[in-house]
């Protein structure tokens, strides 16, 4: 039931959208804190708004200004800063047993109050803004929406944010309670309980900017507070995740939201363009835009392994020199720091990666089959979904070895199943507009708030 009223919503903002196009003109604050993989749909959104005529806002961390004004997008500066060079942090909060500690209670909630001053400047200077799109990182958002009263929608990239009952998540320290589920039914409400009674305490630097506002407690910021009332957008396809009966009220699965160029440009480097014509299509290595900063032997491993097979590889080592492999390779590898997932994972014949939301999103798109060797955060969940969806294949971080990872890689090149059924997966991406489909229920939101 709730399926067929998500779906007729769908349908409805399409409708609506397509029939009053251009009849106002909004602006809209689009925030949140995080990697590249969490900007980015935020991106892709921000310029359909704009080509619709609005004026949309980007209040991001200042290491994105770079990459968003070439866009002909406003910015305005939110901190906390993200030093990509910070190494330490990367891999701290990459730990699988206290990552997501670490990464609220030592990187976003010492700055929430200056959060907080930024985004309420964006939001009302030089003129208020009429409608807010916050991502689940920015905690200090829902406080300048309810300040201001501007109404505002919230966005997640991956169903683990929502943490459900009925369709439970993988939580990276531990890995084995979602598949007591199966096993026990209904085991899914001990895993909810689970994530909260560990984080009971992580959120109270946000209860006290709240006391501090004059405002009351309200909801659990970490699991409730943090979804819209108004909308709720979440941004990933259904073969990912489809609607339970525990999700905020007012959520549209929309499909993915994908931007992946650099400033504007969307070009693969001359000398990878080059490799990719003068052979069959490779295996591609790559960590993402965050993990790769927390790299360890990734790449060492991974090009080990490409020779053993004697197979063509792609290393997209990041900026960081350390990723680059010590040991002299072949021909049949190539090196780049960076490259569009959008034009190259089209070419590739299998993509090796960390399990971020973006990077499969980009896989399942170009019906690629993967082998994903997951990190912490959503990515272990994301991981398992690609397994049941029958397109990839795991390897735990303490397992990718020469020798596992090139017998993982043989078997699956030799399976042409898996291939079909990523192809296959590919074809029902094509039927979504993940961009367009945000835009019409953000439209349609400020119709009904204003």
């Amino acid at each position: 039931m709730r399926r067929n009223r998500q779906q007729a919503l769908s349908i409805t903002l399409i409708i609506i959208g397509s029939k009053r196009p251009g009849d106002f003109k909004l602006r809209i604050i689009l925030s949140n804190i995080g990697t590249y993989g969490d900007t980015n749909p935020l991106i892709a959104i921000a310029l359909e708004l704009k080509r619709r005529g609005h004026v949309p806002v980007m209040a991001l961390p200042a290491l994105y200004e770079s990459r968003i004004r070439p866009l002909g997008l406003e910015f305005h500066p939110v901190r906390p800063d993200i030093d990509p060079a910070n190494t330490t942090l990367v891999e701290m909060v990459y730990d699988i047993k206290n990552g997501t500690e670490h990464g609220l209670r030592d990187f976003l909630f010492p700055s929430l109050r200056q959060t907080y001053d930024d985004l309420l400047d964006a939001a009302t200077k030089p003129e208020r803004a009429g409608l807010l799109l916050l991502g689940e990182l920015n905690y200090a958002g829902p406080l300048v929406a309810e300040v201001t009263g501007i109404p505002w929608a919230s966005y997640v990239l991956a169903p683990l944010s929502f943490f459900s009952a009925f369709d439970p998540p993988v939580l990276p320290p531990y890995p084995r309670l979602a598949k007591a589920d199966k096993a026990v039914p209904g085991f899914g409400r001990v895993i909810r309980r689970v994530a909260r009674f560990i984080s009971r305490k992580w959120p109270e630097p946000i209860y006290e900017l709240r006391r501090e506002l004059g405002l009351p407690k309200g909801a659990n910021p970490l699991f409730d507070a943090k979804h819209s009332p108004n909308l709720v957008l979440a941004l990933f396809s259904r073969v990912l995740g489809v609607e339970q009966i525990d999700w905020p009220e007012h959520t549209l699965i929309t499909g993915f939201c994908y931007y992946d160029a650099d400033a504007g440009n969307q070009e693969l480097p001359p000398h990878l363009e080059k490799f990719l014509n003068e052979g069959p299509p490779p295996v591609v290595f790559t960590l993402g835009s965050a993990a790769v900063l927390s790299a360890g032997d990734f790449f060492e491993v991974s090009a080990k392994a490409a020779i053993k097979l004697v197979i063509r590889a792609v290393l997209l080592i990041g900026s960081d020199p350390r990723n680059r492999p010590q040991s002299p390779l072949p021909e049949s590898i190539c090196v780049a720091e960076y490259a569009p997932y959008s034009k190259l994972f089209s070419r590739a014949s299998m993509v090796v990666h960390q399990g971020g939301v973006g990077t499969t999103a980009q896989c399942l798109r170009a019906g690629k089959p993967m082998l994903i060797m997951p990190y912490s955060h959503d990515q272990p969940d994301n991981a398992r979904r690609m397994q049941r969806l029958k397109v990839a294949r795991v390897i735990q971080r303490g397992k990718y070895t020469p020798w596992r990872v090139a017998r993982r890689l043989k078997a699956m090149l030799a399976q042409p199943l898996l291939a079909q059924r990523a192809e296959s997966v590919a074809r029902l991406l094509n039927n979504e507009d993940g961009t367009r489909t945000a835009c019409d229920a953000l439209e349609e939101l400020y119709r009904k708030t204003h």
